[in-house]
C-alpha cells in the first residue's frame, strides 16, 4: 500500500531553511516507492520558504493534500478570533480571505504539473475556544457555505478533526468537537448536494480524550456518519518526554518489530494501529498515511527519512 506523508513536520527546514538539506531529503523521499504522496503545509503562499524550489524538487507522480492547520495557527497567534467557526464576524472573514489564498496556491501547483495533483484540501474549525473567543456550528455552516461555492480545482474539502475544547482541561487546538464538525458537515452536504468529509489525526484525537480510546472512537464515529475520508497516525503520550505530555507533536510510533527509529513512551503502537484500522474500511478512504516530528530536532536527512520509513512499516503490518 502506498501512503501520504506530512512530509513537512520531519523535514530538514523544521529547524532551519537550508536548501541543499532539503533538496536531499526531497531525493530521498522521492526514491520511497510507498509514498503516494505528501501533506503539504498552507501558511499564506504555496511553500513557507519558497515557492521556485517546491515546484522544481517535487515528484510529479505525487498526489497532495494541503492542510491548513500551520497557517492557521499562525494566524492564531496574530488574531485569537481567527477561524471559520468563529462568532466573531472579523475573523471569521480573515479566514474565508485566508482559505481563498490556498484556493490560489492549490491553481498554481497544478498549473505547474498540468494537471489535477491536488487531491484534498484539510480545512479546520478556529478559533480556540476560550473565556474571550468562541465560535459555534452556525458560523462554520456559513463559512463553509461561501467556500464549498468556489471552484477548488480537483481538490475535496474535508475537516480535519483536531482537539476539541474541554472545560479544565489544557488544549492544543481547542476548536469545535467532533459531533459539531459531523453534524455540520452532514447538514451542508444535504443542503448543497455535495460529499464533503472529515478526517481523524490519532495524535489530537488521543490528545483531546487523554487516551488511545479516544482515535478509536473518533475513527468509528466518522466511519459510522459515513464522512471519514481519512487517517493520519502521529503519536502522542501521557508521559513526561522530550516531545511534551498530551502535546500535539506529531510524536513518532512506539518500538515494535526491528524499526531503526522509534520514540519510547509513545502510546501509537502496532497493536493501536491495528485496532484503530479494525473500525473502518481502509480500501475505501482516500488517504492513510503518518506525521511524525523529531525532538531532539538534530538529526541527519538520513535519519529523518528513516523515521518516515519506520512508521510506514509498522503501517505495512497493521494494514496486512
Amino acid at each position: 500500500m502506498s501512503y501520504i506523508v506530512g512530509a513537512y513536520a520531519t523535514a530538514p527546514s523544521t529547524f532551519a531553511w537550508d536548501e541543499n538539506l532539503e533538496s536531499e531529503y526531497y531525493e530521498q523521499l522521492k526514491s520511497m516507492d510507498n509514498i503516494q504522496g505528501i501533506e503539504h503545509p498552507f501558511v499564506g503562499k504555496l511553500h513557507p520558504f519558497d515557492d521556485d524550489w517546491f515546484l522544481a524538487n517535487i515528484d510529479s507522480r505525487w498526489q497532495f493534500v494541503f492542510t491548513s492547520i500551520p497557517g492557521v495557527m499562525a494566524n492564531l497567534a496574530h488574531n485569537p478570533h481567527f477561524g471559520i467557526a468563529s462568532i466573531n464576524e472579523d475573523g471569521r472573514q480573515a479566514a474565508i480571505e485566508f482559505y481563498q489564498q490556498a484556493r490560489l496556491a492549490i491553481f498554481k501547483l497544478n498549473k505547474h504539473l498540468g494537471k489535477h495533483a491536488v487531491s484534498h484540501m484539510k480545512i479546520h474549525t478556529a478559533p480556540t475556544i476560550s473565556a474571550k473567543t468562541s465560535s459555534s456550528k452556525q458560523a462554520l455552516h456559513t463559512s463553509l457555505e461561501t467556500i464549498l461555492s468556489w471552484d477548488w480545482y480537483g481538490a475535496k474539502l474535508l475537516i480535519e478533526h483536531c482537539d476539541a475544547f474541554i472545560p479544565e482541561q489544557s488544549p492544543e487546538k481547542g476548536f469545535l468537537s467532533l459531533e459539531d464538525e459531523i453534524d455540520t458537515v452532514t447538514t451542508i452536504n444535504k443542503k448543497l448536494s455535495c460529499n464533503m468529509g472529515v478526517s481523524v489525526n490519532w495524535g489530537r484525537s488521543a490528545i483531546e480524550t487523554r487516551s488511545v480510546q479516544g482515535p478509536i472512537k473518533h475513527i468509528k464515529m466518522a466511519y459510522q456518519s459515513k464522512l471519514l475520508r481519512g487517517i493520519i497516525f502521529s503519536g502522542a503520550s501521557g508521559e513526561d518526554t522530550p516531545y511534551g505530555q498530551w502535546k500535539d507533536s506529531h510524536m513518532p510510533p512506539a518500538k515494535a518489530f526491528n524499526i531503526p527509529h522509534y520514540a519510547k513512551n509513545s502510546l501509537l503502537t502496532i497493536e493501536q494501529i491495528e485496532k484503530s484500522l479494525q473500525h473502518c474500511d481502509c480500501d475505501n478512504l482516500d488517504f492513510i498515511g503518518g506525521k511524525i516530528s523529531l525532538s531532539p530536532n538534530t538529526a541527519t536527512v538520513s535519519e529523518r527519512v528513516s523515521y518516515i520509513q519506520s512508521l510506514l512499516t509498522l503501517l505495512d503490518k497493521a494494514i496486512k
